[in-house]
């Protein structure tokens, strides 16, 4: 089993904890299992009639599993979270916990193409046993489509000129590695913002590999079944496309849009929001964990 703090150095977890407000019977879940990190301190808190159920789609997730009866890990996506916990015969829970986007592990593995700093196949995929992979965006996709990714998933300003420049390439050669697409697109990269800018290319590409933010939409959307009344939203996001969802989420109940009312004028709306900022790490952590610098946890309870 891989250590928990090799694997993934979990983010602001006292703070995660606290928002969870975990009763020692209650029912939980870990969506974003990963190393374990956080379902670790959350098995702590729990007596013996406690339970946590925890979800990953990753493989090397699942060798970090926890041995107690009081735990439950499904290789799965999160975006099944209501169907599994029916099948499990649980009903609803006391509160979800979610640290969205890529582990510190996943980066960490050259061959998983996840990462800038290694030269290696474009992978990309959390699910291994996925069909679509970023060479297949990249060599397969439309240039209107990749227009598309780079510009609302990268943010890019030149993703019109990206989408040309890749897909004029790859009539020459196929774009199979991350030092293949470095070199196609290295005329394009602004001076002086290089890891910027590969980061934002490389982050388009793993949420379209990975359909990202449609899973967690799903994911969230689902919440409002299986919390209990007064049960937590606990979410951590780490770039503004996520946080946007799961801000208009805790606040609306929707994505987009205002908040629906009744008859009366009511506001109708399945979640209070405990935290109106969100939550990020203090300088302690700032300084020995890289990661939580973008990170910002929101919470809400679901409404009696």
């Amino acid at each position: 089993m891989t250590s928990a703090g090799v694997y993934h150095v979990p983010v602001m977890l006292q703070e995660c904890m606290d928002a969870m407000a975990i009763k020692p019977d209650g029912v939980y879940v870990d969506v974003t299992f990963g190393g374990g990190g956080h379902s670790r301190e959350i098995m702590k808190h729990l007596g013996p009639k406690g339970r946590l159920i925890a979800f990953d789609q990753d493989p090397d997730a699942v060798k970090n599993a926890i041995d107690d009866p009081r735990f439950t890990l499904i290789h799965q996506n999160f975006k099944f979270l209501k169907n599994n916990l029916r099948l499990l015969g649980v009903k609803e829970v006391d509160a979800v916990l979610g640290d969205l986007g890529v582990s510190s592990h996943q980066f960490d593995s050259a061959e998983r193409g996840f990462s800038i700093r290694f030269d290696a196949d474009l992978d990309m995929r959390m699910d291994q046993v996925a069909d679509l992979d970023a060479k297949m965006v990249l060599n397969t996709y439309a240039e209107e489509e990749l227009h598309r990714i780079f510009g609302m998933y990268g943010e890019i300003q030149n993703a019109r000129s990206l989408a040309k420049t890749i897909v004029t390439a790859r009539l020459t050669a196929a774009i199979e590695t991350v030092a293949g697409l470095k070199e196609v697109i290295k005329r394009l990269v602004p001076k002086g913002k290089e890891h910027k800018y590969h980061a934002q290319v490389f982050q388009a590409l793993r949420i379209e590999v990975n359909q990202e933010l449609e899973a967690l939409q799903a994911f969230l959307e689902q919440t409002v079944s299986v919390l209990k009344p007064g049960g937590r939203l606990v979410v951590m996001s780490y770039h503004s496309l996520e946080d946007r969802l799961v801000k208009n989420f805790m606040q609306k109940g929707k994505f987009k849009g205002e908040v629906e009312k009744d008859f009366f004028g009511n506001e109708i709306k399945p979640f209070k929001v405990i935290s109106r900022k969100a939550i990020t790490a203090g300088e302690v952590e700032l300084a020995s964990n890289n990661r939580s610098r973008s990170a910002k946890l929101r919470v809400a309870e679901r409404n009696i």
